[in-house]
């Protein structure tokens, strides 16, 4: 099964945005990866078992490409999270302050959270996606959230 690129982009094009700027902390970066994820989907001449199938792929390639993209010596510089912070908006203050706790957690645990929580991956299908054990998934998932739940602890003592 390989469905139209055109119908790949319009269903996943959001999700893998999501990942790449989870990864790159730089929106160009992060449409750069998106556009290169899609172009070796189209040029992949590979059969999917089903649409779970083709998005977990997706993820996958968008993911490595946006550690690539930056660990590349010609790595753009880096729009300051708080400058994207006032681009975008929130349902809530705390979702705010959620967003950017998430984003300042290291590479290894932000990826996992944000697979988990934000892409509805269970434990297992994360672990196909980053070739790591399901330990190993859940131990940075739990760490994640440690570090999450001090963070986000530490400023809301500060607002009282």
């Amino acid at each position: 099964m390989k469905l139209p690129v055109e119908t790949v982009i319009e269903a996943f094009r959001h999700n893998l945005y999501a990942a790449a700027f989870n990864i790159c902390k730089n929106a160009q970066d992060a449409e750069d990866v998106v556009q290169d994820t899609f172009i070796q989907y189209w040029s992949q001449n590979k059969d999917f078992e089903t649409e779970q199938h083709i998005r977990a792929w997706l993820l996958r390639v968008a993911i490595n490409k946006a550690k690539n993209k930056n660990n590349s010596l010609f790595r753009k510089k880096t729009l300051p999270l708080e400058d994207y912070m006032e681009s975008l908006s929130f349902e809530s203050e705390e979702s705010s302050e959620l967003f950017e706790a998430v984003m300042k957690l290291p590479e290894k645990y932000r990826i996992v959270v944000h697979l988990f929580y934000y892409e509805d991956y269970s434990v297992d299908e994360i672990a196909g996606i980053l070739k790591i054990s399901s330990g190993n998934v859940k131990v940075r998932l739990s760490r994640g959230r440690k570090l999450l739940r001090s963070t986000l602890k530490e400023a809301w003592d500060d607002d009282e």
